[in-house]
């Protein structure tokens, strides 16, 4: 795919959603910060209706840590891998606490050394909290950028690497939230919806024939 029609793709996402965003609902860069942590192999969907009551009753590392991890599960055991997240959760408002002020710090390396915090989960923190132009590559944003040739790559990082070479820097802020949102709703895995896709014409991967 050349860089024409890379920048047309991502002109069409513009148009079609300007000010995109994740999913998730949060209140506080903190809120945020565990919602992407609960997420990791779970639907935003099920992150929301459990952190719904959560953030209703602890909204704060302070009163999160207050709960412990036994405290903690009630709240999220609806949601897979729900007794590591409830540890990791724990431990990271511990760390916030103790060393960032109960403030989420606003860079890779000190994201990365929270426990439960990869490089995926740091990359949407940076992106929607901090407006970094950085691509959390999920399963929707891995099947999108091989299926349609807009950055091919064999894993995660080698597609994350490829987008943020390839995005036109205008792009590059809310790539993320577009290539997910295709991918979730249009290019599914199952029966992509090829026929009303916007982007269509210009994609590698085809099924109108």
């Amino acid at each position: 795919m050349n860089k024409e029609k890379r920048s047309e793709i991502f002109a069409r996402f513009e148009q079609q959603n300007p000010a995109p965003t994740t999913e998730l609902v949060y209140g506080s860069t903190f809120q945020l910060l565990v919602a992407v942590i609960l997420s990791a192999q779970a639907t935003d969907v099920s992150v929301n209706k459990a952190t719904k009551l959560l953030f209703k009753d602890a909204p704060t590392p302070k009163r999160i840590l207050e709960l412990g991890v036994a405290g903690l599960k009630p709240y999220i055991q609806s949601i897979g891998l729900y007794n590591t997240k409830a540890e990791n959760i724990i431990k990271t408002c511990d760390i916030l606490l103790q060393q960032h002020k109960g403030q989420v710090p606003d860079e890779r390396a000190a994201l990365e050394a929270l426990p439960g915090v990869g490089r995926k989960t740091a990359n949407v923190v940076l992106n929607t909290a901090f407006d970094q132009p950085t691509i959390a590559v999920d399963t929707h944003i891995f099947r999108v950028a091989n299926r349609t040739g807009i950055a091919p790559g064999k894993t995660p990082l080698a597609v994350e690497e490829n987008l943020l070479k390839y995005v036109p820097n205008q792009y590059k802020k809310d790539a993320h939230h577009w290539l997910i949102l295709h991918g979730r709703y249009v290019c599914t895995a199952r029966s992509p919806k090829c026929a009303t896709c916007i982007i269509n014409d210009l994609c590698e991967y085809s099924l109108r024939t």
